[in-house]
């Protein structure tokens, strides 16, 4: 598989439909943050502007913890605990892989490389067969994806981003496949999406159907 089949298969996990959800559930959510910063004098210190960014996770992290626990998204998600037991972030499980969210500075640049992405992002050197790599290796876990959000100035002015990507397993090779922006999603979200390769759609199979053996072989749920 190449990066067609990365883009095919984050497409199948999470269709065109479901993405819409995001851009309003992120813009909600940031506004909620600013919210509760402007009416709790106690989040106006400069240590707590400073930090603003932690509201804003955690404001995201409730938005899309509601989107799924009200069927709008038919997903599960779980409170995963991190690699070394400082806290715990959103992991959301899809059919076939796993999705977690990082607010970052730069959309192209994948999030700050801690251990469970760095234990999470290996899953992919196998799943997405890519020229540096033996593509005989057989899959060793759920692909992972990621969702980056964040604020850039651009020309100027700050606009909101909001991507969903396949991180590349090396860090600063950064994604094998990201997506455009979704904030700039049109509203209206079409009912039929372009028909893919048949190429394409065997890949996905393919791969789903190897994580499906090396769920069974590892008693994974």
């Amino acid at each position: 598989m190449d990066i067609v089949a990365a883009e095919q298969f984050l497409l199948d996990q999470i269709p065109v439909r479901y993405r819409a959800l995001f851009p309003p559930a992120l813009k909600n959510a940031y506004a909620a943050a600013a919210a509760l910063a402007m009416a709790e004098p106690i989040l106006q210190v400069p240590s707590a502007e400073d930090n603003h960014g932690r509201l804003v996770s955690w404001a995201v992290d409730f938005a899309f913890q509601r989107i799924i626990e009200s069927g709008r998204w038919p997903v599960d998600c779980r409170w995963h605990p991190f690699a070394k037991p400082t806290g715990r972030y959103l992991q959301i499980k899809l059919s076939h892989s796993v999705l977690s969210i990082s607010q970052v500075a730069d959309p192209a640049v994948q999030p700050r490389d801690v251990k469970f992405r760095q234990n999470a992002r290996l899953n992919n050197q196998p799943s997405f067969a890519l020229k540096d790599f033996d593509d005989t290796r057989a899959v060793v876990g759920l692909p992972s994806f990621l969702l980056v959000h964040g604020k850039q100035v651009r020309d100027v002015q700050e606009y909101e981003f909001a991507h969903l990507g396949v991180p590349h397993p090396q860090h600063t090779r950064h994604y094998i496949y990201r997506t455009p922006n979704l904030m700039e999603m049109i509203h209206e979200v079409p009912s039929e999406v372009p028909p893919v390769e048949d190429t394409d759609t065997d890949a996905v199979m393919t791969l789903k159907e190897e994580i499906e053996k090396w769920r069974r072989d590892n008693g994974v749920e």
